[in-house]
């Protein structure tokens, strides 16, 4: 197994297109990281080895462009698949070899007549290799992942149509963990841009339509997957603003003189239409619209979308370690504590229930917050003293109901509450850490909605968070504690924000859908914790001297 590959396919395009994916099923079984793909079509092929011949740009070129991606999608899944564009156009720049790419070559597989040597000479003229990688040949493949150039393709009705090329294109979208969705349309964006590509990035409030936008990648690190992207396909149409953060639907589309067509996909059609009433307001010409067509996502879920989206793949990382916990040598290792958070109505509780079926001792907070000030604890005389007598009910209790309005209308109450309440909360959770100890427990979870804001994360190995869109929240208060909406919202806001908990977390629950998939979640998250805990005790057992005696 190789760690990237390229794949030269030298056959005629028609052909190529008719076997492409049984051609990626078998480079796949090579394959774990990444695969660079080269069109050399026949007719196109040079032994220059200073420049390389242009690959006229017909809507049969493109549409196997797209093809690779939308069956990569498919067979290929979990391959980062880029096809190189250098050599395909309408206006020969001249493209001085060898090219550059980001990652090296550690395997060739092409559809070349079966000589090492020659294929060798072509790669290194091409790529300026130092190493020499591995080729295999198409040929040695099972049957049907080799384009015979004797087979015959169905004869189309008309030669292959030139499409017009432009000298600069736009295009906007989150471009969230680069999906081939993106490369399509990034792709098609190269292909039609014959000098500069101008790309917005959607930053700020834009995002929080989105699917778990908490769990999208900094604008920043966007941008550079982009950049990384365009780098290794089509280098020659970056210029310094090539991808560029945009606050709102138009970005630099709408200032631009120079730009000439418009890239979007199906969903954006009307957002294209959109730029073009902004541009003749401002009296810049009117752009031409490509549109391109969605990517059916043939591995999605029930509560997924069907094509092939960033929201998808936010969806699938729930329950899966999102970064890797913190050392904490003054924290004992057994039992393992892993400290569940979340907002209001979030569905924490659920969760905890889940994980208490599947073996783990829960310590829940909220129940600990109410014996925190039972009547006769130094805490119930100084809550009293703080907020009135009129928060005690007939029954000599504190009435939190009572209690609720005075403080989540008014943070600087509610500060004064929890400087009174946690720390004993905290007090009473680890004692109860060490009754389960006691009873042999190996995880812990302790369910506290307020984990981060106490200063509790030092008390956990690491931090599991549930998360859920706020009107959601809203509408789950207003449904379950039968509140006003003012005091459901004053409740919300009173806490801090879905994406602070984010970016604590180590792994990240959203209850939003059928409970089915919140157990899911969970087991998927139980069993990755299993499989880490089970490779640090191996860990210990290998660095102890005494357990190879």
């Amino acid at each position: 197994m190789f760690r990237t590959g390229l794949l030269l396919l030298s056959s005629p395009v028609p052909l190529v297109q008719s076997r492409i994916t049984p051609i990626l099923m078998g480079v796949s079984k090579y394959i774990n990281e990444t695969l660079y793909v080269n069109l050399q079509p026949p007719s196109h092929q040079s032994t220059d080895t200073q420049s390389t011949t242009l690959v006229p740009l017909t809507d049969e070129v493109l549409s196997l462009v797209s093809s690779i991606y939308a069956n990569a999608a498919s067979v290929c899944k979990n391959i980062d698949v880029r096809v190189i564009l250098r050599n395909i156009g309408n206006k020969n720049k001249n493209h001085v070899l060898p090219w550059q790419l980001t990652r090296d070559i550690d395997v060739v597989v092409t559809d070349h007549p079966k000589d090492e040597n020659n294929v060798a000479e072509f790669i290194r003229m091409k790529f300026g290799m130092q190493v020499e990688p591995q080729v295999k040949f198409l040929e040695d493949f099972e049957s049907e992942a080799l384009p015979n150039k004797k087979s015959k393709v169905a004869a189309t009705e008309s030669s292959p149509k030139r499409l017009t090329s432009y000298s600069s294109c736009v295009l906007g979208g989150t471009f969230d963990r680069l999906h081939n969705g993106h490369k399509i349309l990034l792709s098609e964006s190269c292909l039609l841009s014959e000098d500069r590509i101008t790309i917005g990035v959607t930053d700020g409030e834009m995002n929080k339509k989105k699917t778990l936008y908490e769990l999208m990648l900094p604008v920043h690190d966007r941008i550079g997957e982009v950049l990384r992207f365009l780098k290794d396909v089509k280098p020659s149409v970056i210029h310094d603003k090539s991808a560029v953060p945009i606050i709102d639907p138009f970005g630099p589309s709408i200032v631009d003189p120079d730009m000439q067509c418009i890239v979007v996909s199906e969903e954006t059609k009307k957002g294209g239409d959109m730029v073009n009433d902004k541009r003749i307001e401002r009296g810049l010409c009117k752009l031409d619209v490509h549109v391109i067509s969605m990517v059916e996502d043939s591995h999605h879920a029930a509560h997924e979308e069907t094509k092939i989206s960033s929201s998808s793949q936010r969806q699938r990382l729930l329950g899966t370690l999102l970064r890797t916990p913190e050392s904490k040598p003054k924290l004992d290792k057994t039992p393992y504590m892993i400290g569940l958070t979340g907002g209001i109505a979030s569905g924490k509780s659920s969760i905890c229930k889940r994980l208490e079926k599947l073996g783990a001792f829960i310590i829940d907070c909220d129940k600990l917050g109410h014996k925190a000030y039972e009547p006769g604890t130094n805490a119930y005389k100084q809550v009293i003293q703080e907020f009135g007598e009129d928060i005690v009910g007939d029954n000599g209790e504190i009435n939190r109901r009572a209690l609720g309005p005075k403080v989540f209308a008014d943070k600087s109450k509610l500060q004064k509450l929890n400087q009174i309440v946690w720390p004993e909360i905290g007090r009473l959770a680890q004692q109860q850490v060490e009754e389960y100890k006691t009873k042999g427990a190996n995880i812990c979870v302790l369910d506290a909605a307020v984990l981060l804001e106490a200063g509790w994360t030092e008390m956990v190995h690491e931090v599991w968070v549930s998360i859920i869109p706020r009107q959601e929240a809203i509408q789950r208060i207003l449904d379950r504690d039968g509140l006003d909406k003012e005091r459901a919202v004053n409740r919300i806001d009173s806490q801090i924000s879905n994406q602070e908990r984010v970016d604590k977390a180590n792994v990240v629950f959203s209850t939003l859908w059928d409970p089915s998939v919140t157990q899911s979640q969970v087991e998927t998250a139980w069993a990755h914790l299993q499989t880490r805990l089970q490779s640090a005790d191996n860990r210990d057992s290998n660095s102890d001297p005494e357990s190879k005696l």
